[in-house]
Protein backbone atom coordinates (compact mmCIF):
# COMPACT_ATOMS: atom_id res chain seq x y z
CA UNK A 1 0.00 0.00 0.00
CA UNK A 2 1.24 3.29 -1.15
CA UNK A 3 1.38 5.66 1.81
CA UNK A 4 0.07 9.15 1.73
CA UNK A 5 3.85 10.93 3.20
CA UNK A 6 5.27 10.32 0.00
CA UNK A 7 2.81 12.48 -2.15
CA UNK A 8 3.47 16.04 -2.80
CA UNK A 9 0.37 17.74 -1.84
CA UNK A 10 0.28 16.63 1.61
CA UNK A 11 3.95 18.35 1.86
CA UNK A 12 2.92 21.39 0.39
CA UNK A 13 -0.61 21.53 1.90
CA UNK A 14 1.41 21.59 5.49
CA UNK A 15 4.08 23.98 4.26
CA UNK A 16 0.86 26.10 3.22
CA UNK A 17 -0.77 26.02 6.44
CA UNK A 18 1.86 26.21 8.42
CA UNK A 19 2.53 30.20 6.08
CA UNK A 20 -1.09 30.81 6.69
CA UNK A 21 -1.40 30.06 10.33
CA UNK A 22 2.36 32.32 10.58
CA UNK A 23 0.38 34.98 8.24
CA UNK A 24 -2.78 34.83 10.43
CA UNK A 25 -0.81 34.93 13.69
CA UNK A 26 1.14 38.12 12.91
CA UNK A 27 -2.25 39.56 11.25
CA UNK A 28 -3.78 39.63 14.50
CA UNK A 29 -1.23 41.99 15.81
CA UNK A 30 -2.53 44.18 13.86
CA UNK A 31 -5.03 46.77 13.52
CA UNK A 32 -8.22 44.89 11.34
CA UNK A 33 -10.19 48.39 10.96
CA UNK A 34 -9.26 51.68 11.48
CA UNK A 35 -10.71 55.20 11.55
CA UNK A 36 -10.45 55.46 7.55
CA UNK A 37 -11.44 52.19 7.13
CA UNK A 38 -9.73 48.70 6.69
CA UNK A 39 -6.48 48.29 8.81
CA UNK A 40 -2.84 46.48 7.86
CA UNK A 41 -4.40 43.89 9.31
CA UNK A 42 -7.15 43.55 7.30
CA UNK A 43 -6.40 41.87 4.49
CA UNK A 44 -3.51 39.55 5.86
CA UNK A 45 -5.71 38.05 8.34
CA UNK A 46 -8.53 37.35 6.00
CA UNK A 47 -5.74 36.00 2.83
CA UNK A 48 -4.21 34.02 5.83
CA UNK A 49 -7.25 32.37 6.72
CA UNK A 50 -8.41 31.31 3.27
CA UNK A 51 -4.49 29.91 2.90
CA UNK A 52 -4.79 27.99 5.75
CA UNK A 53 -8.31 26.82 5.52
CA UNK A 54 -7.65 25.58 1.71
CA UNK A 55 -4.62 24.31 2.52
CA UNK A 56 -5.80 22.28 4.86
CA UNK A 57 -8.73 20.75 2.37
CA UNK A 58 -5.53 19.84 0.09
CA UNK A 59 -4.29 18.16 3.33
CA UNK A 60 -7.19 16.33 3.64
CA UNK A 61 -8.19 15.21 0.05
CA UNK A 62 -4.89 13.48 -0.22
CA UNK A 63 -5.46 11.66 2.75
CA UNK A 64 -9.28 10.93 1.71
CA UNK A 65 -7.67 10.08 -1.57
CA UNK A 66 -5.04 7.67 -1.01
CA UNK A 67 -5.30 4.71 -3.02
CA UNK A 68 -3.68 1.63 -3.29
CA UNK A 69 -4.29 1.05 -7.09
CA UNK A 70 -2.49 4.51 -8.01
CA UNK A 71 0.98 3.45 -9.06
CA UNK A 72 3.89 5.41 -7.65
CA UNK A 73 4.64 8.91 -9.27
CA UNK A 74 8.11 10.08 -9.52
CA UNK A 75 8.87 13.68 -8.38
CA UNK A 76 8.93 15.97 -11.61
CA UNK A 77 12.11 17.43 -10.81
CA UNK A 78 11.87 19.71 -14.15
CA UNK A 79 8.09 21.14 -12.99
CA UNK A 80 9.95 21.60 -9.32
CA UNK A 81 12.70 23.90 -11.19
CA UNK A 82 9.40 25.92 -13.05
CA UNK A 83 8.13 26.62 -10.12
CA UNK A 84 10.91 27.89 -7.83
CA UNK A 85 12.51 29.70 -11.18
CA UNK A 86 8.89 31.99 -10.80
CA UNK A 87 9.21 32.24 -6.69
CA UNK A 88 12.59 33.57 -7.10
CA UNK A 89 11.73 35.64 -10.01
CA UNK A 90 8.91 37.04 -7.67
CA UNK A 91 11.36 37.16 -4.72
CA UNK A 92 13.37 39.40 -6.99
CA UNK A 93 10.87 41.52 -8.22
CA UNK A 94 9.86 42.32 -4.29
CA UNK A 95 13.89 42.76 -3.60
CA UNK A 96 14.19 45.41 -6.05
CA UNK A 97 10.26 47.42 -6.42
CA UNK A 98 11.73 50.42 -4.07
CA UNK A 99 14.62 51.16 -6.53
CA UNK A 100 13.52 50.58 -10.10
CA UNK A 101 10.03 51.31 -9.10
CA UNK A 102 6.66 48.84 -9.60
CA UNK A 103 6.62 49.45 -13.24
CA UNK A 104 9.89 48.25 -14.52
CA UNK A 105 9.93 46.17 -11.94
CA UNK A 106 6.44 44.34 -12.23
CA UNK A 107 7.12 44.76 -16.34
CA UNK A 108 10.14 42.49 -16.13
CA UNK A 109 8.59 39.94 -13.95
CA UNK A 110 5.73 39.75 -16.55
CA UNK A 111 8.54 39.98 -19.35
CA UNK A 112 10.21 37.21 -17.72
CA UNK A 113 7.46 34.38 -16.85
CA UNK A 114 5.70 35.50 -20.64
CA UNK A 115 8.50 34.64 -22.79
CA UNK A 116 11.31 32.57 -20.61
CA UNK A 117 8.73 30.83 -18.66
CA UNK A 118 5.88 29.94 -21.29
CA UNK A 119 8.44 30.63 -24.29
CA UNK A 120 6.17 32.86 -25.81
CA UNK A 121 6.94 36.00 -28.60
CA UNK A 122 9.13 38.45 -27.49
CA UNK A 123 6.69 40.96 -29.25
CA UNK A 124 3.70 39.47 -26.96
CA UNK A 125 5.47 39.24 -24.05
CA UNK A 126 6.53 42.50 -24.36
CA UNK A 127 2.81 43.91 -25.32
CA UNK A 128 1.90 42.42 -22.05
CA UNK A 129 4.65 43.38 -19.76
CA UNK A 130 4.25 47.25 -20.77
CA UNK A 131 0.35 46.56 -21.13
CA UNK A 132 0.04 45.16 -17.01
CA UNK A 133 2.47 47.44 -15.53
CA UNK A 134 0.66 50.46 -17.21
CA UNK A 135 -2.57 49.43 -16.44
CA UNK A 136 -1.89 47.82 -12.91
CA UNK A 137 -0.50 51.16 -12.19
CA UNK A 138 -3.12 53.33 -13.33
CA UNK A 139 -5.22 50.89 -11.04
CA UNK A 140 -3.67 51.26 -8.00
CA UNK A 141 -2.81 54.81 -8.47
CA UNK A 142 -5.74 56.69 -10.00
CA UNK A 143 -8.60 54.22 -9.47
CA UNK A 144 -7.46 53.28 -5.95
CA UNK A 145 -5.58 56.49 -4.88
CA UNK A 146 -3.15 54.46 -3.85
CA UNK A 147 0.95 55.10 -4.26
CA UNK A 148 2.97 52.72 -5.95
CA UNK A 149 6.82 52.50 -5.72
CA UNK A 150 8.20 54.60 -8.27
CA UNK A 151 11.57 54.14 -7.42
CA UNK A 152 14.98 55.83 -6.14
CA UNK A 153 17.29 55.08 -9.41
CA UNK A 154 15.61 57.26 -11.81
Amino acid sequence: MKTIYFKGDFWAGLLLAGLGSFVVSQALGWDYMTEEGPGPGFFPLWYGTVMLALSLLLVAGTVLKNDAREPHKLIRWDEIRRALTCWLALAVCVAVIKFVGFMLAFGALTLFIIKVMFKRPAKEALAYAIGGSVGFFALFTWGLDLQLPVGTLF
